[in-house]
């Protein structure tokens, strides 16, 4: 590690509900939900219609621009194709298939040898990664081929995000240690793409098996640093870990080529993997299903389009959940709806129960500086709080708002309880809403 990064907290980790739950794969359900939005972009159109035959694995959507494709994750019947719940909380034109439960795979999915992957330009892999669906797994969902082409003369240092951070989570540990194989064969060929003869692996201290089964993995000679770093949340944040690992600091508004970085998740390296060499598209991924009132924790390879309600009642729980999180306690978004769908970037489910229930009627700053303390951005929330206050988006401009990665450092600190993170959301919506007035009226 080069540097620690300012601020963070230190939440409890409770990852000892799942950390030693292997994965175990989900049957898929009678019926799975395919969202045509999976990805920052464009929706995707759909390519099929009610009463079609699907195969697992064919594409059932895509579109041009900034966008990635979707695929079946089952065979059988297209039931419908019609808005459904969303994990943004919005409704989303899905393709919703009747599982026939024979897996009946595409044809078009052809397994490639070491040699005829060794073959294969920069420009072919990027295309590959981009026909297979990939994303950024760890929640921000960005289209990876766009990452991945955007960085070529740019990118000097690639680094492998397995932090995972966040309390509860569990999905990346299990993959490092299960399948440590397939996230170094993805950062071999993110390092092909990019032309590096050197690439990193980052995790915390707190997954001492995970660590060891990457390190037993790595080949001398090979060019992977796998850097162990001491826990601190949020360090799976793409600006920290870049921080943390090269000391490099990415300026506000930036990219990390910027700086000559570039950032992947385990699970995309692991999905980048499956793509290249057996041709399988991103149909599955791992998600941790967790929370203090689950029965049985678990570590599930899940089908994309399968819903929370399906996972929950895999798992049990004690008593009736007072909230539902699609991801971590930290960053994760609460779900009106328990129909809507797992996909692309659903890491985990959290289930929390009653006790976790507190409320501040009219909470008021207190100005204590805890917040600007624990930001790891090195912003100033309490003035961000009071500029959306003031309603003016001038005011939210010059406080930088727009610098805020979300973390929820601010708000797990604040001693009123007041919704911080919640306001920044609003204000960056504010703000995007005043640029495209001045956009339509130019």
């Amino acid at each position: 590690m080069a540097f620690s990064f300012f601020g963070g907290v230190h939440p409890k980790e409770n990852k000892h509900y799942a950390c030693d739950v292997p994965v175990q794969d989900f049957p898929a359900p009678d019926l799975v939900v395919i969202p045509m939005s999976q990805h920052i972009g464009a929706p995707c159109k759909p390519l099929v219609k009610k009463g079609d035959l699907v195969t697992m694995g064919q594409k059932i959507g895509d579109n041009a621009g900034l966008c990635v494709p979707v695929h079946a994750s089952v065979s059988g019947k297209v039931k419908a194709v019609e808005p459904r719940a969303h994990t943004s909380g919005t409704t989303m034109m899905s393709v919703v298939i009747e599982n026939d439960h024979l897996d009946t795979l595409c044809p078009d999915i052809t397994p490639r040898t070491q040699e005829q992957v060794d073959a294969l330009t920069p420009e072919q892999l990027i295309d590959i990664i981009h026909e297979g669906g990939i994303v950024g797994m760890g929640g921000a969902t960005f289209p990876t081929h766009v990452k991945l082409s955007g960085g070529i003369g740019k990118v000097d240092t690639v680094i492998v995000n397995a932090g995972e951070c966040e309390p509860f989570i569990t999905a990346d540990d299990r993959l490092c240690r299960e399948m440590p194989e397939k996230v170094i064969a993805g950062l071999k060929i993110v390092m092909k793409i990019f032309g590096l003869k050197e690439g990193h692996i980052g995790i915390e201290d707190n997954k001492p098996q995970a660590a060891a089964a990457l390190r037993e993995h790595i080949v001398p000679g090979d060019g992977i640093i796998l850097d162990v770093l001491p826990a601190k949340y949020p360090q799976g944040a793409e600006k920290q870990l870049i921080y943390a690992v090269t000391g490099r600091e990415v300026p506000s508004g930036g990219l990390p080529a910027a700086v000559g970085c570039a950032v992947f998740n385990a699970a995309t390296c692991k999905a980048i993997c499956d793509v290249v060499y057996e041709g399988m598209p991103l149909i599955r991924r791992i998600v941790t299903v967790s929370g203090d009132i689950l029965m049985e924790p678990k570590n599930l390879m899940v089908p994309i389009g399968t819903s929370f309600n399906d996972l929950l009642e895999a798992c049990g729980h004690s008593e009736y959940p007072y909230k539902v999180l699609s991801g971590g306690p930290m960053m994760g978004a609460a779900q009106y709806d328990l129909s809507v769908p797992t996909i692309k970037g659903v890491n985990a489910v959290t289930v929390l129960g009653r006790k976790n229930e507190y409320a501040v009627k009219d909470p008021h700053c207190l100005r204590c500086g805890r917040c600007i303390d624990a930001c790891p951005m090195h912003l100033m929330p309490v003035l961000m709080y009071k500029a959306l206050e003031s309603g003016s988006v001038d005011e939210m401009k010059r406080n930088n708002i727009m610098d805020c990665i979300e973390c929820g450092c601010c708000a797990y600190t604040c001693p009123a309880s007041v919704p911080l993170v919640l306001g920044f959301r609003v204000a960056k919506q504010m703000i995007r809403n005043e640029a495209a007035k001045a956009k339509a009226k130019a």
